[in-house]
């Protein structure tokens, strides 16, 4: 019997070096289909700012480069976007401009995403071209909109958001990016309700749920995948006998799709402390976490009969 051969990840943050690893992987553990289960970009930026006499500075990590060759400032490049930032060269005038106005930086931010995720899907056509592997990408609650268009209409890169796919001949998969309100208000987070109709949704059009894969980048509540710090009001952490107080953060309308439907795998991420895996009733659920700002990649492999789980592994590097 053919298995399908299946690596999962998820939370990537805009680090280069980590999704340059997934594509790697290929080589590697020889998937059949690779599933980037959300969070692909990042969450900052460093400008690069030229001085009047053609030099560069910076700040990254509470360091403060002064760069005066191509080569200087290509190597911060390279360490900026590895540890999953976004370069943004500019003027000494633009610097003061974007410092003075949030429009400013939102606009910068939704200016340097895209670019940056065009960039990574050249990278992967061109390193994935006459390869027999399938890469799903999908779009997370960090993710701005501004990445889907740079999804679209790729060679080698699918955004499965809100779809029915078959990864094979025997496995349905359907997939979303939304997960429920988190303390950060993010691009897709949602209600419960709004995120229980769109799993509702693509869940009536799968043909055989037995053989069905669940890609949903926030995990189904209460299953020790989703265990999160527990955040007050002013977005700090909550501590208690010097430690910090874990609380359930998945959600409640997946949970009760996965109980309702029991597919065959479900594919989460979004909570980067809680690796493992659990099962609901026959469903296999893994979260392979996330040191993305390690430049470490966490995944799982998951080899997949007709309508079982021959085996599974979490991998890490």
């Amino acid at each position: 019997m053919k298995l399908t051969r299946l690596l999962h990840v998820a939370d990537l943050h805009g680090s280069e070096m980590c999704f340059r690893k997934v594509v790697k992987s290929v080589e590697i553990y020889k998937p059949d289909v690779i599933t980037v289960g959300g969070d692909l970009t990042g969450k900052g930026i460093v400008p690069i700012v030229q001085q009047p006499d053609g030099s560069f500075k910076s700040s990254f990590y509470d360091k403060v480069y002064e760069l005066r060759s191509k080569e200087e400032v290509t190597e911060l490049v390279d360490k900026i976007r590895m540890n999953g930032w976004y370069e943004w060269h500019c003027t000494p005038s633009e610097m003061e401009n974007f410092r003075a106005s949030e429009e400013m930086q939102a606009r910068v931010f939704k200016q340097v995403i895209p670019e940056t995720m065009k960039r990574w899907v050249s990278y992967a056509e061109e390193a994935l071209r006459g390869k027999k592997v399938r890469l799903f990408m999908l779009p997370g609650n960090d993710d701005d909109f501004v990445i889907d268009e740079a999804l679209t209409g790729s060679e080698s890169i699918v955004n499965p958001e809100g779809k029915v796919v078959m990864i094979d001949d025997d496995h349905e998969m359907i997939s979303t990016g939304f997960t429920n309100v988190t303390p950060w208000h993010a691009e897709r987070d949602i209600p419960e309700d709004e995120l229980a109709r769109k799993i509702e949704d693509m869940a009536r059009k799968v043909k055989n749920m037995k053989s069905a894969i669940f890609n949903f980048h926030c995990p189904p509540y209460g299953t020790g995948l989703d265990a999160a710090p527990k955040i007050d009001e002013e977005l700090r952490p909550v501590m208690s006998g010097g430690g910090v107080v874990m609380a359930p953060a998945g959600s409640t309308a997946v949970r009760a799709a996965i109980e309702k439907y029991q597919p065959l795998l479900g594919l989460h991420g979004h909570i980067h402390e809680s690796r493992g895996l659990e099962k609901i009733g026959r469903t296999l659920c893994i979260n392979p976490g996330s040191e993305y700002g390690e430049g470490i990649l966490h995944g799982c492999i998951v080899n997949l009969g007709k309508d079982d789980v021959k085996s599974y592994l979490l991998t890490r590097g």
